[in-house]
């Protein structure tokens, strides 16, 4: 537990607009209107393969993204939209509506399976990152829903999730190596 606090949320590398609860693991997003608001673990990683989960503790809205940001990426902007993913400093899935987004563009839906089930509040999504081989994957339950992002450069990358809801809570929890199985 103590590895996993260590690895949680960054009171100082976040949105003005959300706070981290004392858990440290929780984000929860102050009712602010027209505003995207994300935030960013205390630690990075450019090497080795980590895994964490994250869940919504509330409304999704219209946009709910997990992923990986460089420090660079921003953590606030103007309007509800996709903000991880908005740049070329940030990859995300977006849970509402099935997309992988990297650089502004959708990257195709995910997981790539036809009627791909919607994200249900309190579902725990895995997040794997393998800088070895430069990918993100994703796990619902204890499916692998597979690769999303391939390529990944060898720079530093933070679990990060961005949302538009007000007074949502998301949750995230290092995990550690991930377990192949």
């Amino acid at each position: 537990q103590v590895r996993a606090f260590h690895h949680a949320f960054s009171t100082n590398d976040c949105s003005r607009n959300v706070y981290i609860k004392k858990n440290g693991f929780t984000l929860h997003r102050n009712p602010i209107a027209q505003s995207t608001d994300g935030a960013r673990t205390k630690i990075g990683f450019s090497e080795g393969r980590h895994a964490w989960e994250v869940w919504w503790e509330g409304p999704l809205g219209t946009v709910a993204v997990i992923g990986i940001a460089t420090k660079r990426a921003a953590m606030q902007c103007q309007g509800y939209v996709a903000l991880l993913g908005s740049d070329d400093q940030s990859w995300g899935w977006n849970l509402v509506d099935n997309n992988l987004l990297h650089n502004g563009e959708v990257n195709g839906s995910f997981p790539q399976c036809n009627n791909a089930p919607k994200y249900q509040i309190g579902e725990r999504i895995r997040v794997i990152l393998d800088m070895e081989d430069k990918t993100l994957a994703f796990e619902r339950g204890y499916e692998f829903l597979g690769v999303a992002f391939r390529g990944l450069p060898k720079v530093c990358l933070y679990p990060a999730v961005s949302a538009v809801y007000g007074n949502t809570e998301v949750t995230l929890v290092y995990l550690g190596k991930p377990l192949d199985g």
